[in-house]
């Protein structure tokens, strides 16, 4: 029997995230039509400039070195300048790394497609499964179509991997989505100008790095206290400058509201603040974009971001289900949700999930804890559509979890509030949490769900506590055979229930006779309560 129990899988301890490295910064230039000529010009001439050391630098694969490096920044100086030869080569490593991230996932992804198909397709049709495992497929035309996938999916996991043992790599300036769109522009709702435009504008290049030392902290893209932007032009397009030593100076300005104070400061003191200058073309816009790094932030010890207790937090596709629990793993006042909107552009799930992230570090901050626990989640395994089949809805659900945008946005956020981040395993919280809290938090005024009884239990882990809430003992002796049982606080806390010591006359430590506990009258202490003794005479 205990066999066929499934064995659980080892639980991570909880860890405080490490915060954020850099800032960025956005605002809109409003530019005349001279200085969108301009841009324009300097920005396809160095994106052409990219692409041809991309293309380079994927050609030499694992060869690269420092030497084939300023080899590339070599040849690329006397057509622009040496910071842009710079800022060029570096955004080109940085796209290269990122491809090789994205084949590892790749090859990840085809290995449980393939995994899963071969598990069904060794399986009779109609098998059935189970919560954990996979069953047959439904039908011998889907068993002999899935087959063929099978053989498709191989052969494109094998040229990924001699792609990767190569160090090949393939990338596409301006994204693959929006060159496959060029294909079918009636799908995509574009007429061929605005997918040309489109394509131009992802695929400029109009970036400069920061220099500590220099003026206002870059040399190239320069921006002054009271938002005057002006940029340094490349040698070959010196002739367009309106002002001296090959620059140009736009006519709008820059304002940037917010951390523009941080920015000030470090303009001031000429720190390294790097600049890049896009333009959106869905709304005929231009934006400039100011990073730098930051000093890494001093993590807190995890007994010190729990000292006051915590928040737990339950991520769902449209909200998060939190509740505050005490140091000791008890629920206080009442369930908290802070809903989103996934649906729609890019733009709108980010400003909702800032939306409720604000509002969530808001209500941390008035009841004052220090840490808020959030569930460690990854679904790049989990999204391939071999493993839950015609589950479309579900398919679709896991694939709108805001997870890793939702992480950075939340550790970012909540370090300017002062806040810890701290990460649990996900492991069985959602089940543990509903078999343990949702009927015992439920009340008649209080309609507890399952989000809000895991939102407990991810709490209760980060705080160390085992999820399962105090089990009491059965009623018709509760003070006798089992005694009084409770996990939720330690045995030096004031107000909790511990065992009930033995209610006899024999010695502490001395068995009973019968080897059970024996529940016998003590012995009274007052004369009142003394037993009376009667005596007869005959």
């Amino acid at each position: 029997m205990a066999d066929s129990k499934k064995k659980l899988r080892t639980i991570d301890d909880p860890f405080v995230a490490l915060g954020p490295s850099g800032v960025a910064i956005r605002d809109r230039i409003r530019v005349s039509a001279a200085d969108e000529k301009v841009l324009r010009l300097v920005g396809d001439r160095m994106g052409s400039l990219a692409a041809l050391d991309l293309k380079t630098r994927c050609s030499q694969g694992f060869a690269h070195s420092t030497d084939t490096w300023a080899e590339r920044k070599r040849g690329l100086t006397p057509q622009s300048s040496s910071r842009y030869a710079g800022a060029a080569t570096k955004a080109t490593h940085d796209q290269w790394a990122l491809a090789r991230r994205c084949q590892l996932a790749f090859i990840q992804n085809l290995e449980a497609g393939i995994e899963a198909i071969s598990h069904r397709l060794s399986l009779p049709i109609r098998e059935k499964g189970s919560k954990r495992s996979l069953g047959g497929y439904r039908s011998k035309s889907e068993w002999f179509h899935k087959t063929r996938r099978l053989h498709v999916l191989e052969e494109r996991l094998d040229a990924v991997r001699a792609d990767r043992e190569a160090g090949r790599v393939r990338v596409v300036r301006g994204g693959k989505r929006l060159l496959k769109a060029r294909h079918n522009l009636a799908a995509a709702g574009l007429t061929e100008a605005q997918w040309r435009r489109r394509w131009e504008a992802e695929r400029r290049f109009l970036q400069a790095d920061g220099e500590s030392g220099k003026r206002f902290g870059n040399e190239t893209i320069r921006i002054t206290p009271d938002g005057e932007i002006s940029i340094k032009l490349p040698a070959p397009l010196a002739h367009v400058a309106n002002v001296g030593h090959g620059r140009y100076v736009l006519s709008g300005k820059v304002a940037f509201k917010h951390r523009g104070g941080q920015w000030r400061d470090r303009i001031d003191a000429n720190t390294a603040v790097a600049y890049r200058i896009h333009e959106d073309a869905v709304r005929g816009r231009w934006y400039v974009t100011a990073s730098w790094h930051i000093p890494p932030v001093r993590t807190l010890p995890l007994e010190t971001a729990l000292a006051y207790g915590v928040i737990g937090v339950d991520t769902n596709n449209d909200h998060l289900a939190a509740w505050l629990l005490d140091v000791h793993g008890n629920p206080k006042g009442e369930p908290r949700r802070f809903c989103f909107d996934t649906s729609g552009s890019a733009d709108h799930r980010d400003a909702q999930i800032r939306h409720a992230l604000t509002g969530l570090l808001n209500w941390a901050r008035q009841v004052g804890v220090k840490a808020i626990a959030i569930e460690d989640l990854d679904f790049t395994a989990e999204k391939t559509r071999e493993k839950h089949g015609r589950r479309k809805t579900f398919r679709n659900l896991i694939s709108r979890f805001p997870t890793a945008k939702l992480r950075a946005r939340l550790i970012s956020m909540a370090t300017e509030h002062g806040l810890a981040i701290v990460a649990v395993d996900p492991a069985y919280t959602s089940v543990w949490g509903a078999q343990h809290w949702r009927k015992p938090m439920q009340t008649s005024r209080r309609k507890t769900t399952r989000h809000d009884a895991a939102s407990i239990a991810i709490g209760r882990r980060a705080l160390g506590h085992p999820i399962r809430r105090r089990t009491a003992p059965p009623r018709d002796d509760q003070s006798d055979r089992h005694g009084h049982r409770t996990v939720q606080a330690a045995r030096g806390t004031r107000g909790r229930e511990e065992t009930r010591p033995s209610a006899t006359d024999r010695p502490p430590g001395e068995p009973s006779p019968n080897g059970k506990r024996k529940r016998e009258t003590s012995a009274p202490t007052t004369v009142r309560g003394a037993p009376v003794q009667l005596m007869f005479t005959v």
